[in-house]
């Protein structure tokens, strides 16, 4: 399998209409993706759904892994996004409990459906498309450094005492296993008791003036 930069098309400089055409390709995708798989989705789907040609989409991706590419990023974005106004508040034990909450609140308006977008897309290709495992890896990576990034200035500021890297790490690792059991046990408790943990995990290492 080629590298990102041999699948990808060469970079060009789309049009507003070219993007939102696009964007509208990597959208449908994503949905189908995430409801289908990435195998049944296929890219006549992914035509119809966006209601596209054949030839539009072939325009913007050479081939499927070109889109699925795509699809990583734009699942990262959307998880990341919808997260923005809750990292900058990660540096205070109330700040981590609200951003506990609203991923708690969020699954509970999905019927704790879905799961995690990335990590559905990281767990069907894993074991064959490297591909697709380094960017979706590199999508976890992101998160987890939005994560540290709090726990560091809590660090820099005297009031952690743990190691904001390992902590960042097992928070998410904490966050991925509670989504996958919530998506399982279709109630949001598995993602409520991880959470939990190790926020009290993180608040035995802070040090009180």
């Amino acid at each position: 399998m080629g590298t990102q930069a041999e699948t990808r098309q060469p970079e060009r400089k789309l049009t507003r209409k070219g993007q939102e055409t696009r964007r509208r390709i990597v959208a449908a995708a994503a949905q189908l993706m995430y409801e289908r798989g990435v195998t049944e989705a296929t890219l006549e789907d992914v035509r119809a759904a966006a209601g596209v040609s054949g030839s539009q989409i072939y325009h913007y991706f050479a081939d499927k892994q070109a889109l699925l590419l795509a699809v990583i990023e734009y699942q990262t974005e959307a998880v990341l996004d919808m997260q923005q106004s809750l990292f900058a508040d990660l540096d205070t034990m109330d700040g981590l409990h609200r951003w506990r909450d609203a991923l708690v609140e969020y699954q509970l308006r999905l019927q704790c459906q879905g799961g995690c977008p990335i990590g559905s897309l990281g767990s069907e290709v894993a074991e064959t498309n490297p591909e697709a495992r380094l960017a979706a890896a590199t999508g976890f990576l992101r998160w987890e450094a939005a994560i540290r990034c709090g726990l560091q200035a809590m660090h820099d500021r005297g009031e952690l005492d743990g190691d904001p890297e390992d902590l960042a790490l097992a928070t998410l690792a904490a966050l991925q296993g509670g989504l996958l059991l919530t998506q399982l046990q279709r109630k949001v408790r598995p993602l409520e008791v991880a959470l939990d943990a190790m926020l009290n995990h993180i608040e035995s290492h802070t040090r009180r003036p």
